[in-house]
């Protein structure tokens, strides 16, 4: 997209008239919100507007679709791959002002949210009627950027991720015209599911200003355990196994050594320096405690060394935020480095061999880095700790993170299990998905954005299905 200087002015300028105070173009501003925790570099936006209801969101994407200028909506800024960069700078809509709970059905098990509504934020207002929103990624994003970008994290195993977790979505498309999709109902058999269409399409169609969730009761006991192991192939045989039993498996993380020890030093855990699976079950106390035995059985069957569980609530909340600080322990642990994040997600029953491939390349170039994961639904994430001035270590990483995603694919997996596309995986989607749903993606992209404002240079734009063909040619970096 070209769009001229006369027409971005306009564009603005329109923008500043309608939207007063709500409107800004402080190089400040603009600077805070041309970064996220991708390791890509900053893209500015030209403005951000501060949206504060869905009048606000329709006017910019009106405004925007007439003068042809790019617009990408903002949450709490938080994605690993490059999603929410303003590349083609334009408009950042910050969607963090639309934060109401708009209702709660307590007898339907569900919730309608303001896209800027935050998971712990939800999780507090509901908890004194017994109900608890599971999608956990980590940060305490906003549930308008965890369903854009179709989040999952520890919960999936049992819960799942964004794409079961939104029954029913507002929806403000290029132009400003607004769409109703989805219900309320548990189950509709009723034409073409347009809440999963962009549930995951990262703001390259439009953008939520309004999300029906659901919500669960909460368990009635929770046990966490904590087992580490003689090797990475017996922590992930045991993993097998407890999917195979069936057990209550609410988490099942796994943390490699190194994770352990960043997580010793981070967060003061203490724990032997091995790797190690943090379980958690839940459900009646008989379950719970039934799960955690035959659990108990299972790992020392494969080398676990000292499991031990338990069912107190201040255990169980120390081990967890001690997992979810992880990316601030990798980045404490070595405060130099450059650190690059990637996910991958494999059928279980290859879960093993991709971490060992992954384990054997990491320990043949000699570079730090940590595997950890959501291992229970076969994710995994690896973080390489890269000499910021060592360009020979950054092309080592480079082959390391190709040969991981290709090797994915191959099991029959997917390139990201939860970080999502954004930039840094767009080389990858055409050997995932093949040329003809590329293609496919290409002309739902073109009928629903005609002049290509939303969030271009990602999926579905021409410069990111270029990416994507020409890394396939073998014609990309990767």
């Amino acid at each position: 997209m070209d769009v001229g200087t006369a027409e971005k002015k306009d564009c603005l300028e329109s923008l500043r008239r309608s939207l007063a105070e709500r409107f800004d173009d402080r190089a400040a501003v603009r600077e805070q919100h041309g970064k996220d925790w991708s390791r890509l570099p900053a893209a500015l936006p030209d403005a951000v507007v501060f949206a504060e209801s869905e009048e606000d969101v329709r006017v910019v994407l009106e405004t925007c679709q007439e003068f042809a200028v790019p617009v990408v909506a903002q949450g709490h800024q938080s994605s690993l791959e490059g999603h929410i960069l303003p590349v083609q700078g334009g408009v950042v809509l910050n969607m963090t002002r639309m934060n109401q709970i708009l209702r709660v059905n307590e007898d339907d098990f569900d919730a309608v949210v303001q896209p800027g509504v935050t998971r712990k934020q939800l999780n507090l207002h509901v908890r004194d009627k017994g109900l608890f929103f599971p999608v956990d990624p980590g940060a305490d994003a906003t549930l308008g950027g965890m369903a854009s970008t179709r989040a999952s994290g520890t919960n999936a195993v049992r819960y799942g991720t964004m794409r079961e977790a939104v029954t029913a979505a507002r929806i403000v498309l290029p132009g400003g015209r607004v769409v109703q999709a989805g219900s309320r109902a548990r189950k509709s058999s009723s034409g073409y599911d347009l809440v999963r269409l962009f549930v995951g399409s990262e703001g390259t169609l439009g953008i939520f200003t309004e999300l029906t969730v659901r919500l669960h009761p909460i368990p009635e006991a929770v046990s966490v355990g904590i087992c580490p192991f003689e090797t990475v192939a017996g922590a992930i045989a045991a993993v097998v196994d407890a999917m195979r039993y069936g057990l209550r498996v609410a988490r099942m993380e796994f943390m490699d050594a190194l994770s352990i020890e960043m997580a010793n030093s981070y967060s003061a855990l203490g724990l032997r320096v091995a790797p190690t699976l943090f379980v958690e079950f839940d459900g009646s106390p008989a379950e719970v405690t039934a799960s955690s035995e035959v659990f108990g059985e299972i790992v020392a069957q494969h080398g676990g060394i000292d499991f031990s569980w338990s069912q107190d609530p201040a255990q169980r909340n120390r081990l967890w935020q001690a997992r979810h600080e992880s990316l601030y322990a990798t980045n404490a642990w070595r405060p130099n480095a450059e650190v690059w994040r990637t996910d991958v997600c494999v059928p279980i029953s290859r879960l093993a061999d991709s971490i060992l491939a992954a384990q054997a390349d990491i320990e043949a170039s000699g570079i730090a880095a940590k595997i950890l994961g959501h291992v229970g639904d076969g994710n995994f994430h690896v973080a390489y700790l890269i000499d910021p001035n060592d360009s020979a270590q950054r092309d080592g990483v480079r082959g390391m993170i190709e040969r991981l995603n290709l090797r994915a694919i191959s099991y029959g997996g997917t390139v990201s299990g939860e970080q999502g596309i954004g930039i840094l995986k767009l080389p990858y989607l055409i050997g995932e998905h093949g040329e003809p749903a590329i293609e496919t993606m290409a002309l739902i992209k073109n009928a629903i954005d005609p002049k290509g404002i939303m969030n271009p240079g990602k999926m579905g734009s021409d410069v990111g299905m270029f990416a994507a063909l020409q890394a396939a040619k073998g014609e990309a970096a990767s």
